[in-house]
């Protein structure tokens, strides 16, 4: 585990607090035990410290929907997966999932509140390098600053895609000065495009603590922010060079890992698919070091014979499962893959116990690194028993999670067992991949007029997978994998579009992409219609009669943020 993991463990979760003392009593005033006056921190060691607290704050600190995995914002909401257990459990998401969520509901300020911690918690570096002490050099303002304005771009960002407009507050505005008459009447675009240029420019290629952001995952980032304004002739200038001349933190070429579920063990973090990943690291004595989000995500009930034994959330969806259908050894792109011939067959239905025959027919392998399925191998585990690991099959399916869950042979090492469930893993969530980064190139390429660049981006994707077979302990595949590039030239930029949006839900599946690419690409409305049409008659209890209107394309500006501040100066999304 490398050393920044392990600073971050060690760090308090909270801000340090600054002091204030009266003109006439100054002796009388004593800082608080545990609190840090701004002489304390605007030392070299002061400051690295207030910017490893932002870091920290990247994966929420115990805040279920407020980091970047973003399970329900993107990938439930993008009709990848349902609440799943019970309707009883966390019934906070259920209108979420629904699109009936209203703005006083309680998970609507989840990543606002995170958001704001973590700008916050980087604009305090800002300051606080503006009064830095003699230990600190001009290279060390330039090191540090230049980490902050990414961290800050990365958490405005979080921010835009979910509220759209919300306020833009820097280093120069503070408690007192202000911060409560900051309006949300203007874009963040702009602002989180200036921090990630300064950090483009400022940023190291490599940096000694592999965990700290570099360079090229500005370059990355920057890229991604281009990309959702359409503005794709800088997109794909970017890209491209992070393809071709792009390293991580720790100086690797930037490439696929050859076995897809590779990307998700905690012994190969870092590796060289690791654009951007948050540093997740397990028995540091706080369970909010490791991936605190995760901690109900995993199968139900499974015993020693199983991972995290609670508590069947994130359940995977029927017309997810489908999608991963294939014919010569490509997807369905004309989305028959719902219909009754192409469905994939599952335990729905079939008595807990009773004779099950997994589905014989064509499938893409990234489905079974993506979902656990009925008598095929879970990881190291054992084979996934059906019903037995899932709580409530009318409530949530018969799918199961499978990315970032821990193998049993990681238990100890890349998981918790200090907390309630041994649910919480130290494997590194990675929030821009390599892959990731290629399809989004491939997108750029398309609508620049690079088809055929295109068509090699998707197939350097599409190669890992064919050689990513699931195999059973005697050496046969564990399913009836079909899976091959697309040979034949891309001439049509739309069937382009279809061929590589639909990469992007298989690549990345419940990852947390889907529901922000249905709404950057204006597709939100058909898609979810599609999703709700289907999984609404199988799950008929949670899902049947929801329906997506363009009114939650934003999420709700928090009820009690605008009660605390006045209409006047936060407005709410249009609908709410």
């Amino acid at each position: 585990m490398n050393n920044f993991k392990l600073k971050i463990g060690a760090l308090l979760a909270s801000t340090a607090m600054l002091v204030a003392v009266s003109c006439s009593d100054e002796f009388l005033d004593v800082p608080p035990v545990g609190q840090l006056s701004e002489n304390q921190l605007s030392t070299l060691a002061g400051i690295d410290a207030s910017l490893i607290a932002a870091y920290s704050q990247v994966n929420g600190r115990g805040n279920r929907l407020g980091s970047p995995s973003n399970w329900v914002w993107g990938s439930i909401r993008g009709g990848e997966a349902n609440k799943g257990t019970d309707p009883g459990d966390f019934t906070s998401i259920n209108p979420i999932q629904r699109f009936e969520n209203d703005a006083a509901g309680g998970e609507m300020g989840a990543k606002y509140n995170v958001a704001y911690e973590g700008i916050a918690r980087a604009n305090n570096v800002l300051r606080l390098l503006t009064k830095a002490g003699s230990d600190v050099t001009a290279n060390d303002k330039v090191r540090l600053s230049s980490q902050a304005k990414f961290l800050r771009a990365h958490f405005y960002f979080e921010l835009a895609r979910d509220y759209d407009k919300t306020p833009y507050v820097d280093e120069t505005v503070d408690y007192g000065s202000g911060l409560e008459k900051v309006k949300n009447d203007k874009p963040l675009w702009p602002f989180i495009e200036k921090d990630l240029q300064d950090a483009v420019k400022d940023l190291p290629a490599t940096q000694a603590q592999v965990g700290r952001v570099n360079q090229w995952a500005a370059k990355a980032y920057l890229a991604k922010v281009y990309l959702y304004q359409k503005k794709f002739a800088e997109a794909k200038a970017l890209f491209t060079d992070v393809i071709e001349n792009g390293r991580t933190s720790n100086n690797l070429k930037y490439g696929l890992v050859p076995y897809y579920d590779d990307a998700f063990r905690g012994k190969n973090d870092n590796h060289q698919e690791s654009v951007w990943a948050y540093q997740s690291a397990a028995n540091t004595g706080s369970v909010l070091n490791a991936n605190p989000e995760f901690d109900l995500n995993f199968p139900y009930n499974t015993g020693p014979a199983g991972p995290g034994n609670c508590c069947g959330f994130f359940q995977p969806s029927f017309t997810f499962v489908n999608a991963f259908r294939t014919a010569n050894g490509l997807p369905l792109l004309d989305k028959s893959y719902n219909s009754p011939a192409n469905e994939v067959k599952s335990d729905m239905g079939v008595a807990s116990g009773a004779a099950f025959t997994p589905d014989a027919g064509p499938l893409d392998p990234r489905l079974d690194h993506t979902v656990g399925r009925r008598g095929l191998p879970y990881l190291d585990w054992q084979d996934h028993p059906g019903q037995a690991w899932i709580r409530n099959q009318p409530n949530g399916g018969p799918y199961s999670p499978k990315k970032y869950v821990y193998q049993r042979a990681e238990q100890g090492t890349f998981q918790d067992n200090s907390s309630w469930t041994p649910g919480y893993t130290g494997i590194n969530f990675m929030i821009i991949r390599f892959a990731d980064v290629l399809l989004m190139a491939a997108e750029a390429e398309i609508e620049t007029g690079g088809l055929e660049k295109a068509r090699e981006y998707v197939n350097r994707v599409r190669t890992r997978a064919m050689n990513s077979f699931i195999k059973r302990a005697d050496g046969t595949n564990a399913a009836n994998y079909v899976i091959n590039i697309y040979t034949a030239p891309w001439t049509s930029a739309d069937a382009a579009r279809l061929a590589v949006r639909h990469e992007r839900l298989l690549e990345l599946g419940m990852e947390g992409h889907r529901f922000y690419d249905l709404q950057r690409w204006g597709t939100a409305q058909a898609e979810l219609d599609f999703y709700f049409a289907y999984d609404g008659v199988k799950l008929a209890s949670s899902l049947g009669g929801s329906k997506y209107t363009d009114r939650f394309k934003w999420v709700p500006i928090p009820l009690d943020q605008i009660d605390l501040v006045g209409p006047d100066i936060l407005k709410q999304n249009p609908g709410f």
